[in-house]
């Protein structure tokens, strides 16, 4: 019997077509973040994200890339994960997630794929220099042990001032996230700048000029809510970002062309069939592409 295999879903025609988790609030913040470093003196380093489920976040962050520098994501997709209750994790959160998906959806909007490491994020460390982020992006395990090694590697792999976003960070379903970045933030000299409805921001860097910053532009915000509460001896911007308008979001470099009304035929003439979207970019992708 010829084994059967299920055709590649179509490219995302739309950056809002690309599933996942990723509010307006939170795109305003890493475009201001990463705005922000282009300014004088230019702030160097690469980027990194850690769990990257079908790519809407790398796609964002992916815009941002200059000349030069390497952005690197680092996630199991779809290989066994390391231990029981990260496979559990897995199993019950992203059943669905591929490498396959992620680069897809990744090249309907960018001509290149970042480097991708499938692995545990633990080996990150390992595999970049010290000292060499500018900005990075959390979001892959949320229990606690795991979460901790991620801020570990984090805190080795930032670059002066570099931005450290974590996701979950006050969800009901992941408390270990929240205990491993206010931890850190005890323990480790992590400095909170801000926190959204899902992320938090901050840096183990000198936080008081960002936050200065930050505070002046969302006072020319009418979209985003904010206040400043002291928490653990330092301000914490707190924001809220119900009426957030999302930046310009990335346009895919070949839109998936629109669908043309059925032309009626004459009575007794057979209707043809349905044309089908043009793949060609998707197949190149999936067929001729892979993680560096």
């Amino acid at each position: 019997m010829s084994q059967t295999t299920s055709a590649p879903a179509p490219s995302p025609a739309r950056f809002s077509d690309v599933k996942g988790w990723f509010w307006p609030a939170d795109q305003l913040l890493f475009d201001w973040f990463l705005t922000r470093q282009d300014k004088a003196p230019q702030q160097p380093g690469d980027l990194l994200e850690l769990g990257a489920y079908l790519g809407k976040s790398a796609i964002f962050i992916g815009g941002y890339l200059r000349t030069g520098e390497e952005f690197t994501v680092c996630d199991l997709f779809d290989s066994p994960a390391p231990d029981d209750p990260n496979s559990a994790e897995m199993g019950r959160s992203y059943a669905t997630l591929t490498r396959r998906a992620f680069e897809a959806n990744y090249l309907a909007f960018h001509p290149e794929l970042p480097t991708v490491v499938q692995a545990p994020t633990s080996v990150i460390a390992s595999r970049l220099r010290p000292d060499s982020c500018r900005f990075i992006h959390i979001d892959a395990s949320h229990l606690y042990e795991h979460v901790h090694g991620d801020i570990e590697a984090a805190r080795e792999l930032a670059g002066p001032d570099a931005i450290v976003a974590f996701d979950d960070f006050r969800a009901e379903h992941c408390p270990g996230v929240a205990a491993a970045v206010w931890g850190a933030v005890a323990t480790k000299e992590l400095k909170l700048i801000c926190i959204t409805g899902t992320k938090a921001y901050g840096t183990w860097g000198d936080a008081e000029p960002v936050r200065t910053e930050l505070l002046d532009w969302l006072k020319s915000r009418t979209d985003l809510w904010h206040g400043v509460e002291e928490v653990a001896g330092a301000p914490l911007i707190r924001i809220s970002g119900k009426k957030a308008v999302a930046p310009t979001p990335p346009r895919p470099l070949h839109p998936a062309p629109p669908e043309t009304a059925a032309v009626p035929e004459p009575s007794g003439t057979a209707a043809p069939a349905p044309a089908t979207r043009t793949r060609s970019l998707l197949a190149r992708a999936l067929g001729g592409r892979r993680g560096r």
